[in-house]
C-alpha cells in the first residue's frame, strides 16, 4: 500500500493536534498569538464546500464551530474516497468542529436551533435565499433579538437581484462569473480550473468579512448581516482580468499557462516532460537567454521588453523549446534556480506535499477519522509568530455532539 493511502486504527486516545476536547464540551482555552478567536462560538447551518470551509477556518483559529446538519447529514459525508465508512473529503474542510442533528422542520429542534444561536457570536449558513427565514432561522428573526450577533450567509448570487433566487455549485459559477473563459488552451474546449477557487474563495471572504464584524463587536459596536455571493467573490478575485477588460475594452482571452502581459512565463517541454518559467522581467529574461543558450535572442526587437515578448510569446516559446527539449527536465530546474529564475517542476499533489518545504512549514498533519482510522490531512497554512497553528484535525461523526451540545441528561462533556 502507498503511503499516500495508507491508513492505520489509532491508539486509544489519539485525536490528532489540538486543543479542543471533542467528546463533549470545549476545553478552556483563551484567546492567545496561535488562537485569536478562542471563546467565540459559530453555529453552522452548512452543505458541501464554501460555507464548511469557512468555518472550519474559524476554527482553526479557536472558534468553538457547532455544526448543526440534517438528519441525514451533510451530503459531503457520502462523497468519496471513503474510508471506513468515513469521508476525508468531508473530514478535510470539517476538522475541529461539533456536529448536533437537528430536524429544522420539527418546531422543538427549531427552537433548539434558535437557543443555539441566541448563546454564540456567529452564524454560518450558505442555504439558497429565503430557506432559512422560511425555517424560522433568518436575519429578520435575529437581528432583533441579538444586535451583536454576525450573521453570514453564502449564497450562489447573493441574498437579492433579479438572480438572488438561483442555485449554483463551483463549475457553474466559475462559467458565470467569466474564469472558464480564461482557462485552458487557446483552442481547446470551455474548461473549469482544477481546485474549487469558487467555493474557497467565497469561504475566505466569508471568514475574514466575520473575523473584521467581530471586531466591531468587540470593540462596542453591533453585528451584522454579512452577504457572500459566490458570483461576486470570483469576480472579485479576477481583478487582473476585469481591469484588463475596462483599460481595453476587449474580453481577456485564454493563453493555457502562458500569461497575457509577461515572457517568458508558462509551461516549456523538456526532453522527459515539462517545467514552468516565470520571468517577469528583463533582468530574469537575459538569465533565461544565457542559460538556454539563446543568447542571440537578446538583440531580437520582438523580445525587447516583457509586453513585446507577452504580445510574441508563441514564436518564443518555440524558439526556446528547440533548446529545452535537448535535455531533462530536471536539468534546466537544477540550472535555473541557482540564477534566481523562479522555476518549478510540475507537481502532482503527492510530490507537492512531499517537498521540503512542505514539512518546513508543518503542512501534513495527523488526523483520526471518528472510526478510529489515522489519516493525514493539510493544516493551517499560515504561521503566526513563527509557528504552526495548532489546528484540532479530528472532524466529527453526524450528530456526535447532540446531546452534549443541548444539554441532554447522560451526555459526555
Amino acid at each position: 500500500m502507498s503511503a499516500a493511502r495508507s491508513h492505520r486504527r489509532a491508539e486509544p486516545g489519539f485525536r490528532g493536534a489540538g486543543p479542543q476536547d471533542l467528546g463533549g464540551h470545549m476545553t478552556a482555552t483563551r484567546p492567545d498569538a496561535l488562537r485569536p478567536l478562542a471563546g467565540v462560538r459559530v453555529v453552522e447551518f452548512c452543505h458541501v464546500a464554501a460555507g464548511p470551509f469557512c468555518g472550519m477556518l474559524l476554527a482553526d483559529f479557536g472558534a468553538d464551530v457547532v455544526k448543526v446538519e440534517p438528519p441525514d447529514g451533510d451530503a459531503m459525508r457520502q462523497w468519496p474516497p471513503i474510508t471506513d465508512g468515513f469521508s476525508e473529503n468531508f473530514a478535510s474542510i470539517n476538522r475541529g468542529k461539533r456536529s448536533v442533528v437537528l430536524d429544522l422542520k420539527d418546531p422543538a429542534a427549531r427552537d433548539a436551533a434558535r437557543a443555539l444561536v441566541l448563546e454564540a457570536d456567529v452564524l454560518v449558513e450558505n442555504s439558497r435565499p429565503g430557506v432559512m427565514k422560511r425555517l424560522g432561522l433568518g436575519w429578520d428573526w435575529f437581528g432583533e433579538r441579538k444586535p451583536s450577533l454576525v450573521y453570514c450567509s453564502i449564497s450562489a448570487f447573493g441574498q437579492d437581484g433579479p438572480r438572488g433566487a438561483e442555485g449554483g455549485f463551483d463549475l457553474t459559477i466559475q462559467a458565470a462569473a467569466g474564469v472558464m473563459s480564461v482557462t485552458g488552451e487557446p483552442d481547446g474546449a470551455p474548461v473549469k480550473a482544477g481546485v474549487p477557487l469558487v467555493d474557497f474563495g467565497a469561504g475566505l471572504y466569508a471568514a475574514f468579512t466575520i473575523a473584521s464584524l467581530l471586531a466591531r463587536v468587540r470593540a462596542g459596536g453591533a453585528g451584522g448581516h454579512v452577504d457572500v455571493p459566490m458570483f461576486a467573490t470570483t469576480i472579485a478575485m479576477s481583478a487582473l482580468q476585469t481591469s484588463e477588460y475596462f483599460g481595453t475594452g476587449r474580453n481577456p482571452r485564454k493563453l493555457g499557462s502562458a500569461h497575457p502581459r509577461n515572457a517568458p512565463y508558462q509551461a516549456y517541454r523538456a526532453r522527459d516532460g515539462w517545467f514552468a518559467i516565470a520571468a517577469g522581467n528583463n533582468k530574469l529574461w537575459q538569465q533565461v537567454c544565457e542559460i538556454a543558450g539563446t543568447s542571440e535572442l537578446l538583440a531580437d526587437a520582438r523580445f525587447a521588453t516583457p509586453t513585446l515578448r507577452a504580445a510574441n510569446q508563441a514564436a518564443l516559446r518555440d524558439l526556446l523549446e528547440v533548446r529545452f527539449v535537448l535535455e531533462d527536465a530536471a536539468t534546466w530546474l537544477g540550472r535555473f534556480a541557482p540564477a534566481g529564475v523562479p522555476s518549478a517542476p510540475i507537481n502532482g499533489y503527492a510530490e507537492a506535499l512531499a517537498d521540503p518545504q512542505a514539512g518546513h512549514l508543518g503542512l501534513v498533519r495527523p488526523m483520526t477519522l471518528p472510526n478510529g482510522v489515522a489519516t493525514r490531512t493539510v493544516g493551517c497554512p499560515v504561521r503566526l509568530d513563527g509557528r504552526v497553528v495548532p489546528v484540532e484535525t479530528r472532524p466529527p461523526a453526524l450528530g456526535e455532539h447532540t446531546d452534549a451540545v443541548l444539554g441532554r441528561p447522560g451526555a459526555a462533556g
